[in-house]
């Protein structure tokens, strides 16, 4: 749930304080009625405290939902956000939110890029794990999410995915940033089968599972070295 602005239009004078307020356009004032724009609207109800006529209030509206599964001893807790919706910080938050304490390892799958759910995922995580294809566009992405965990100040290191023989450009750039490059997956046509058959493929094969069991451990000592030193 979050909670959106409701228009009293017989208390509002069209005075437009809220319309210049509002960054995401999500106000309009059009033939005497303020109009809103729920779909944009971020939920930060600067308008409801701007407003000097007290003709807007908030109310609530469902913009997905939070689903929970467990597999073996692997708990999953995954955020739908429904169509169209403009942000999906609430239900990343609420997400968030419903991880117990002393869960022992927890690991949050992020989006490309560096967009504001990516911010609101990593901004307490003790450590991020880069995950790079060996492509220009790879690069790109590697690059945004790069800068925004230096801006956090959060310890890194980086996957290397797809690899193949040859020239790798997200591995040149972690040998140009310093980054750490805790693993590499091949490119592998069996697994990324069953990836698309909705397999784990650390159940359908001993050689999956040695791999990823080897990325973990290298993954939780970088961890735990870091907190040692940077508590």
């Amino acid at each position: 749930l979050i909670k959106i602005p409701f228009v009293d239009n017989k208390r509002c004078n069209g005075c437009r304080k809220c319309v210049d307020f509002c960054k995401f356009n999500a106000l309009a004032y059009i033939n005497n009625n303020l109009i809103v724009f729920d779909e944009v609207c971020h939920s930060c109800g600067g308008c409801v405290l701007l407003c000097p006529e007290k003709a807007l209030s908030e109310k609530e509206k469902i913009i997905g939902e939070v689903q929970r599964g467990v597999s073996e001893n692997v708990t999953v807790i995954t955020g739908i956000l429904n169509t169209g919706e403009a942000s999906g910080i609430p239900i990343i938050k609420k997400l968030l939110k419903d991880i117990p304490e002393n869960h022992g390892v927890s690991l949050i799958d992020c989006p490309p890029g560096s967009a504001c759910i990516v911010m609101e995922s990593i901004k307490d995580a003790d450590y991020c794990i880069f995950v790079a294809e060996p492509t220009l566009f790879g690069v790109h992405n590697l690059n945004m999410v790069y800068e925004l965990t230096t801006l956090f100040d959060k310890p890194y290191g980086v996957v290397l995915n797809k690899c193949l023989d040859g020239e790798n450009p997200a591995e040149e750039f972690c040998l140009e940033k310093g980054i750490k490059i805790l693993g590499k997956i091949p490119y592998d046509k069996e697994l990324g089968t069953l990836n698309s058959n909705a397999l784990i493929s650390v159940r359908e094969s001993s050689k999956y599972r040695d791999m990823f069991s080897a990325l973990l451990q290298i993954v939780t000592k970088e961890v735990q070295h870091e907190t040692v030193i940077n508590p």
